[in-house]
């Protein structure tokens, strides 16, 4: 860890699962990390039924796991714990028999969240991990799903509703096999639950948190001929949703753990999830949901530990820069490099030897930010190391296809050819093309600033005559650029290719 970073443990005893995540942090500063993690299939809301009450076996698996968690935060020396038990406690009438039971064996003073501050929590989740300014969010539990609605990425309004997985399933779908009255049954009581509701939205953007949310993506995502990526930013389709459900209904509870993608210890109540979703997104008209890997966990976090209000300027920016403060880029360079691929790509486009535009720019520049992250494992291949490290770390607010090509573009910022079919069903026709141009740039970038020393401050581009020139400024300070010149002429092919004309280097 960064010098002068604390860590801060979450425990998050939902009606399913219970999870202890520990993050790092820099107090003062946007940094932070994940860096250990717990789950366990507590299932604390296990036949509650209308009564409403925790039963002895569930109390008993939260006890349990409660010690364990308990024992990992002493071991490991940490102190600041934030213990929060949501919708199944919250709404059980001997809570407090478990609470106070938690306390003594633990020390744990277990804050029982409100059905708002879920939903808050949620939202925090959202709005600093997805790029959802106005649209919706849906928190999927074991109890209870939350709804929100975003306007100008802070909450207009929310709502907590008893539809979670588990209370679905144990509800409607008792036994092992599910029949389609048993199905059509759960679907209309969602429905009926979610018609008063006339802010949820009609149509627009859906991001989704949670547990059985982040499953289903899983699963969906391993049906396709997809890169090895995680489902964060990942669009779960209301097709691919029902598809899903079909697999699972044809199934009986005990093998729909089978399915590729689904765990084990959620099989059983995936599909009263799944059906309830199905009909959240019919309900909002949403014909697809952009799935978080943030959660409510998250949210408890940036509560605390960011400002006032707990958000991100800008979630892509952080994201990327956040990574690379994790591993130590040479902040200075990398800067650098950005400046001078920008330039590049900018200038091309004025000269009419591209049409790429926003999205391919926003590409590069994250791509340049954290061309050099994979020094950290070593100087030797790093750019396959940077490429390892964008892929399995994680991007907030970039979709699985941004992802990879930010990743493919700083594999190649040294030398070999891109091959657009890394991207499976994600490639589209022209990514071959797209890939050697900011392959091409950011190629060039680097060398001109080979000596790592800002040498070459800024770089003009000229198109005329059939060829591109680029012409080199020094920083005006007697800097010698001749490094940048040599290096960068010995490496312009891959730009000369992909604009399809010679590139000639000045100076």
């Amino acid at each position: 860890m960064h010098a002068g970073m604390e860590r801060l443990a979450v425990i998050d005893m939902g009606s399913n699962s219970w999870r202890l995540v520990v993050y790092g942090f820099e107090p003062g500063t946007p940094w932070w990390s994940l860096t250990d993690e717990i789950r366990e299939a507590v299932r604390v809301g296990a036949g509650m039924g209308e009564e409403q009450t925790l039963k002895p076996e569930p109390i008993e698996r939260a006890l349990h796991t409660a010690s364990v968690f308990a024992s990992f935060c002493r071991s490991s020396g940490i102190g600041q714990v934030e213990a929060l038990a949501t919708s199944a406690i919250r709404d059980a009438r001997n809570r407090d028999e478990l609470l106070e039971a938690v306390a003594e064996r633990t020390g744990f003073q277990v804050r029982v969240v409100s059905a708002e501050d879920e939903a808050r929590y949620g939202y925090l989740a959202i709005a600093n991990s997805t790029t959802v300014t106005d649209g919706a969010g849906v928190d999927l539990g074991g109890g209870s799903m939350q709804l929100m609605r975003l306007e100008g990425r802070e909450l207009a309004a929310s709502t907590s509703l008893p539809l979670g997985s588990v209370r679905m399933s144990e509800r409607f779908l008792p036994g092992e096999k599910a029949s389609s009255k048993q199905v059509r049954a759960l679907r209309k009581h969602v429905r009926a639950q979610l018609e008063p509701l006339e802010w949820w939205p009609d149509g627009g953007r859906l991001a989704g948190i949670g547990g059985t949310i982040r499953n289903l993506a899983a699963s969906a995502q391993k049906r396709l001929y997809f890169p090895y990526v995680d489902v964060g930013g990942f669009e779960l389709s209301r097709d691919a949703l029902e598809e899903l459900i079909e697999l699972l209904a044809d199934k009986p509870a005990s093998k729909r753990g089978t399915i590729k993608g689904i765990k084990p210890d959620r099989a059983d109540v995936i599909l009263g999830g799944a059906l309830a979703l199905a009909e959240a997104m019919d309900s909002g008209g949403c014909d697809a949901l952009e799935v978080s890997e943030a959660g409510l966990r998250e949210g408890v976090f940036f509560d605390r530990v960011l400002g006032d209000p707990p958000l991100f300027d800008d979630v892509r920016r952080q994201s990327v820069e956040n990574l690379a403060h994790r591993f130590n880029s040479d902040h200075h360079h990398v800067e650098h490099v950005g400046k001078l691929s920008l330039e590049m790509f900018d200038g091309l486009a004025a000269g009419g030897a591209h049409d790429y535009g926003d999205e391919e720019r926003r590409l590069l520049w994250a791509a340049c930010v954290l061309h050099d992250i994979g020094t950290a494992i070593d100087y030797d291949d790093h750019h396959r190391h940077s490429h390892y490290l964008i892929l399995h770390a994680g991007l907030p607010g970039f979709t699985p296809r941004e992802l990879v090509l930010i990743g493919l573009i700083a594999r190649y910022h040294r030398k070999g050819g891109p091959d657009a079919s890394e991207l499976g069903e994600l490639e589209r026709d022209d990514d071959q093309e797209r890939l050697e141009l900011l392959c091409g740039v950011i190629r060039l970038a680097e060398q001109l600033e080979r000596s790592r020393d800002q040498s070459v401050a800024t770089v003009r581009v000229v198109t005329a005559n059939g060829g591109v020139k680029l012409e080199p400024e020094a920083n005006g300070r007697g800097a010698d650029t001749s490094v940048a010149v040599w290096a960068a002429r010995r490496n312009a092919d891959l730009l000369s290719e992909a604009l399809g004309r010679p590139v000639e280097i000045a100076g």
